[in-house]
């Protein structure tokens, strides 16, 4: 069967198990849909609450049902170089409405942690329970019921999905997602990566960590690298969910804002009162859902995906599974060498041809479904070109290029830098697993060596600085799941295990937290579930217990008669320390009610 006959079938297969589920959800949806423009079914009080500060023009247009109105959700703050940009859109997006007719609100704020600040941090407890908070955020942003469309505004790791969740559950609006851009270029990734290696083995100091972190996130925009932030992008163009060619421009710049100026006349033209009615919902369907994970496995993309796509789908009725994503790796090459998975950056993604280059490629063998509504209005065949600036300001677009500007950067459908996208899924006696290995040399995607079990980040890390670990193992980093203090990234073990690596030794990490779209060169079976927590095999492995890592095979095993497991109680350990201090408190009620990580790990959706 070709491998556009099987992304049909896995695609049916997700329709067929989502039948119950996507029925029911369409049903609210055109239900909510049904009672037409939304400020019409609010009382006076309600109405004048709602526009009280609007212009006499604009409370005229508003007391009606003719004109529409644009419900912004921000996620803008001016700490986080990739949400500061936002600081202008809303004024932009204001004038833009008036210009074509139409009237745009700010509904709302959501909050925008940055994962490279709370690194190794006690904040990062909360990073990716903040998902669902912010879809619950811009919920009450738009549950004034005063909009025709949304406007989201987020670039990235919990972020954008967290939108998503909530562009989905308000499924009878068209949304449309607006990005900002990533940073320009700064120090390459190689040499961050160089630099905080050599501080892990003491040989440099923390001003020179500092001086090469700071020249490597040095502006406004997203990090250069293709971690779950420019993961977040590729996944709203591909899904959709962005106006064709706008991922990857940088901020500041005359395209970036004539983007933003089309895609806000765009939301006015698909809301109920036009022609194009493109309610969120309906438009997202299990072909945008496959794509989206077509390309994930094609650049490369963020393991915290796993999750985050599933939680996704189910707020719009689609039961996407790990066997989903993992069938599909094995079906989708990898076309985008982009750092951690290369040395280039996402600027030198998006000069080699960019989206527009890859969705063309992946177009040419039928790895993606075409016939998907977007808000554009066309297939994704509208999506294979190149984004520029007209000459009166606004946005012309070209066909893609017929060849990649740079073949070591993005690939072509013939010539892909391997067959697979690298994105796996591990099953065994330890339950399942993801694991990343774009990035991991061919003779390292299986390991076997002996455990050694660390309750945390800093064990690890003072374990090595002692000079313990300079032998074969696997690192075993349990209790540090959803239920046990919030999945938190673990990139504190990246440098140490790296330098490990490099002297010659066979290291693996096993791990039920989280890695994310940094996972690089060291093979890591990440998301283990049942998390520590729960009393999971994990929970059972002891130091010097043999661990079989096999990605080509796609197992997980400790290598441990099953009986002896069977008798061995799980560890438990006390955890009242992951429970206060930097809000982590407030969050409790998310640590009791969350779910497994191959359901989303969502307190949203996983009891559904």
């Amino acid at each position: 069967m070709s491998a556009h006959a099987r992304i049909a079938a896995i695609t049916n297969r997700i329709v067929e198990r989502s039948k119950p589920t996507r029925e029911r959800y369409l049903q609210r949806l055109r239900a909510a849909a049904s009672q037409g423009v939304n400020r019409s079914v609010l009382g006076c009080a309600n109405l004048a609450h709602g526009f009280a500060i609007c212009s006499p023009a604009e409370k005229d247009a508003l007391a009606g049902d003719r004109v529409p109105n644009l419900g912004i959700i921000t996620a803008y703050n001016d700490m986080l170089s990739a949400h500061q940009p936002f600081e202008t859109y809303p004024a932009i997006i204001r004038e833009a409405a008036a210009q074509a007719g139409g009237i745009a609100q700010v509904a709302g704020g959501v909050p925008a942690m940055c994962d490279g600040v709370t690194q190794g941090q006690p904040g990062m407890e909360l990073s990716l329970f903040s998902r669902d908070l912010i879809a619950m955020a811009a919920g009450v942003g738009l549950s004034h019921n005063m909009f025709d469309a949304a406007l989201f505004l987020g670039v990235c790791d919990k972020i954008v999905p967290g939108l998503v969740i909530a562009a989905l559950s308000f499924g009878h609006l068209p949304a449309i997602f607006i990005p900002a851009g990533p940073m320009t270029s700064g120090l390459p990734n190689d040499e961050k990566s160089r630099v905080r290696q050599l501080f892990a083995e003491g040989k440099v100091g923390r001003a020179e960590l500092l001086e090469a972190e700071s020249k490597s996130y040095h502006g406004p925009g997203t990090c250069t690298f293709y971690g779950t932030a420019n993961s977040n992008q590729m996944l709203m163009e591909i899904m959709g969910f962005h106006m064709p060619g706008s991922s990857f421009i940088n901020p500041g710049t005359p395209l970036r804002e004539a983007l933003t100026r089309e895609a806000t006349k765009r939301a006015l033209a698909i809301t109920a009162l036009g022609n194009e009615f493109t309610p969120a919902g309906e438009m997202i369907d299990e072909r945008s859902v496959v794509n989206g994970v077509v390309g994930l496995h094609a650049t490369g993309g963020s393991t915290n995906h796993t999750m985050h796509l599933v939680a996704m789908a189910r707020a719009g009725g689609i039961l996407l599974t790990w066997q989903d994503i993992a069938e599909l790796s094995e079906l989708v090459p990898l076309l985008a060498r982009v750092y951690p998975n290369g040395l280039a950056d996402v600027n030198h993604f998006q000069a080699a041809g960019g989206m527009g280059f890859l969705i063309k490629e992946l177009l040419k063998q039928g790895l993606v479904h075409d016939d998907v509504r977007t808000v554009f209005g066309q297939g994704l065949e509208a999506y294979t070109v190149d984004a520029q600036l007209g000459e009166n300001g606004s946005v012309v677009r070209k066909p893609s290029p017929e060849k990649s500007h740079d073949p070591k950067v993005l690939a072509s459908i013939e010539t892909p830098f391997q067959a697979n996208g690298g994105l796996k899924m591990l099953r065994g006696n330890l339950g399942k697993a993801v694991i990343k290995i774009s990035a991991v040399k061919a003779e390292r995607h299986i390991i076997e060596a002996p455990a050694i079990v660390f309750h945390g980040q800093q064990e690890l890390q003072d374990a090595f600085k002692e000079g313990k670990l300079n032998r074969d193992f696997v690192a075993v980093v349990r209790f540090q799941g959803p239920k046990a203090n919030g999945m938190p990234e673990l990139h504190k073990l990246t440098p140490p295990l790296g330098v490990l690596q490099d002297r010659g030794f066979r290291v693996a990490l096993l791990t039920d937290g989280r890695m994310s779209g940094a996972s690089g060169k060291v093979p890591a079976a990440i998301h283990v579930t049942p998390e520590a927590v729960d009393g999971g095999p994990i929970a059972r492995i002891k130091d010097g217990d043999i661990i079989r890592l096999d990605a080509i095979k796609g197992t997980l095993e400790v290598l441990v008669d099953a009986a002896d497991m069977a008798e061995r109680e799980p560890v438990v350990i006390d955890l009242s320390d992951n429970e206060f201090g930097m809000g982590r408190e407030l969050f409790a009620p998310f640590r009791h009610a969350v779910g497994p990580s191959d359901q989303g790990a969502s307190v949203l959706f996983h009891a559904h």
